[in-house]
């Protein structure tokens, strides 16, 4: 694969480069598929399949059972959005934890605020990580949601999802709706959502999926009844005043993203082809050789948990008296790594781990990033240290 002259290692943003065959099956539905599925003949048939065969893609992926569950999205900020917004109800309590993204953070200030929700935050570690008893300690028998972070996009920390889900059968007969956030491990981390019981997981298309931008998608298990976010035209059941009931169309209102969903289609044919063990292997070897020399400088102070085995292939360090954006702006000018900084869309993470407000320096490799490209990386980081005390 070409690879440009700079060094990516942001790929908790989104991933980079897209593997050929998925850059080359999107250009092909924008040559090929010339109409809307389900409001056209023609090229719109072979639309609808492409649709339909991705969705029984992600399903196949997930676990599971019933593809039309499976609600494709903009994007995982806005499967949150329905999950959160549309299952919520009036003065019902929510259990979250402290490493939740904004996309998760917000909408519960606003159910808090306006349908008079109460949320209850686990706090986590200072590793990042959330007990499975301090979750089913918190549940009430009001308790109707709880929204579980797979894994940080912060510090990588890999949350007890599963162990989570498993325990609730023994909480007093309560068993309230798990919503899980996978933004930074569908795709490397195997996850069955019928074996494990998990109600709703939100999942974008374009991070460890390897597809594009603009796409993600929405499990809605069965029993789970969510209120739609938009409605509108669905290519069917047009004489209808309101949305159908029937699924995915009670959902996905308005024009599909077709050359996107057709291109995850192919990214996560390109995933079982690599394998999804053989991504974690190598991701986790790159996270591994980061932490042990990133560890060995002096000043330098990394965040989360020591054992990539606890961890996806994201890193947050600092170095002491420099500001996170001073240390990528000298890795970029010196060595053209690309990499963020600050926040990361996760205040609320960075006060668990003390590094608010200045946030960190992330560092995220991915399955086309290689040993010399991380080693590249802590050989800047030594080397920013040695031009400081010549200073």
């Amino acid at each position: 694969m070409t690879r440009n002259k700079f060094i990516y290692l942001n790929n908790a943003a989104t991933s980079w480069p897209k593997p050929e065959q998925v850059i080359e099956k999107a250009l092909w539905a924008l040559r090929e598929l010339s109409s809307t599925p389900g409001r056209a003949g023609y090229s719109a048939l072979q639309g609808e399949r492409e649709i339909f065969e991705t969705r029984e893609e992600v399903a196949r992926l997930i676990g599971a059972e019933d593809s039309s569950r499976i609600i494709f999205t903009s994007n995982a900020t806005q499967a949150l959005n329905l999950a959160i917004t549309g299952f919520l109800r009036e003065a019902c309590h929510v259990i979250t934890t402290s490493m939740d993204h904004n996309s998760i953070v917000r909408p519960l200030a606003r159910a808090e605020d306006e349908i008079g929700v109460e949320v209850t935050r686990v706090q986590a570690d200072e590793k990042g990580m959330v007990g499975v008893d301090a979750v089913t300690e918190a549940i009430t028998p009001r308790t109707r949601l709880i929204v579980l972070t797979h894994a940080s996009n912060v510090v990588g920390s890999i949350q007890p999802v599963e162990e989570i889900c498993g325990a609730l059968g023994t909480s007093d007969g309560v068993r309230p709706a798990v919503l899980v956030d996978a933004a930074q491990t569908i795709g490397v981390l195997p996850l069955n959502v019928a074996e494990k019981g998990i109600d709703l997981l939100a999942v974008p298309g374009h991070k460890s999926l390897y597809g594009l931008q603009g796409t993600g998608f929405l499990y809605i298990a069965p029993g789970v009844d969510l209120v739609p976010l938009i409605e509108g035209g669905t290519g069917g059941q047009s004489t209808l005043v309101r949305q159908p009931e029937v699924l995915p169309e009670k959902f996905e209102a308005g024009t599909p993203n077709t050359p996107g969903i057709a291109a995850l289609g192919e990214a996560i044919r390109f995933i079982h082809s690599r394998g999804i063990d053989n991504i974690r292997n190598h991701e986790q070897k790159l996270i591994g050789m980061l932490i042990e020399g990133l560890s060995k400088i002096q000043g330098v102070v990394l965040y989360g948990p020591v054992s990539p085995d606890e961890r996806v292939a994201v890193l947050s360090f600092n170095v002491k008296d420099l500001d996170p954006a001073e240390v990528e702006s000298f890795l970029e000018q010196t060595r053209s790594i690309q990499l963020r900084v600050g926040l990361h869309c996760s205040p609320m993470s960075h006060r668990t781990m003390g590094t608010f407000p200045e946030g960190t320096v992330r560092v995220s490799p991915g399955i086309f990033s290689t040993e010399e490209e991380v080693l590249s990386l802590v050989e800047g980081v030594r080397e920013l240290q040695k031009f400081r005390r010549k200073d």
